[in-house]
């Protein structure tokens, strides 16, 4: 059991044997454990320098769309895993595949934000509704929005349950060290 939780969780040997008795042998429940915990020590990495890493590409069938992403982690050890390195080309295709503009939310500029909530007061504009009522609704579709625009905000394309920000974390707890994605680029033939 020990083993099967350890591959399922890459957790260590230790760890699992504790949580496997603390959770009398509960296979699901011990491996949610470990991701909590996980998810609590990715908290504490994040603030450690990720100046190592790798420039990952994508290509699409036919050559028409392209993607540049760099990613960076704390040493070249982790940078040379091939979690590390399928983690890169699945952001590259990510980048590809959703066209995002921006890399997170702090990164949209004012006036694209001033504009689009513009276009939201004139879309409700015969609505006849109180003004934090409309606030709200706006509210709503900014993060729509984002999810649109921001790449870390985006839902990731092999799992539209998680978001490419939670993604980045659980990386950060399976490895052990920070992970950021610094910048991308996307190329489209024409554009």
């Amino acid at each position: 059991m020990v083993k099967e939780l350890r591959q399922m969780t890459g957790a260590g040997i230790l760890e699992c044997k504790n949580v496997l008795v603390e959770t009398k042998g509960d296979m699901a429940k011990a491996a949610q454990v470990l991701r909590e915990k996980g998810m609590a020590r990715a908290a504490k990495k994040v603030d450690r320098e990720a100046n190592d890493g790798l420039i990952g590409h994508y290509v699409h069938a036919g050559g028409r769309v392209a993607a540049l992403i760099e990613i960076n982690c704390e040493t070249d050890f982790v940078a040379r895993t091939d979690d590390f390195k399928d983690f890169v080309h699945d952001m590259a295709m990510q980048v590809v595949a959703a066209n995002p503009k921006y890399l997170s939310i702090d990164d949209v500029p004012a006036d694209v934000l001033g504009e689009e909530k513009e276009v939201y007061r004139k879309q409700m504009a015969d609505l006849n509704k109180p003004e934090h009522i409309m606030e709200r609704i706006i509210e709503g579709k900014l993060v729509k929005f984002y999810e649109e625009v921001c790449l870390l905000e985006q839902p990731f394309i092999k799992d539209e349950d998680k978001k490419v920000g939670t993604m980045v974390t659980e990386m950060i707890a399976k490895l052990g060290e920070n992970i950021v994605i610094r910048r991308f680029v996307r190329y489209q033939l024409g554009e």
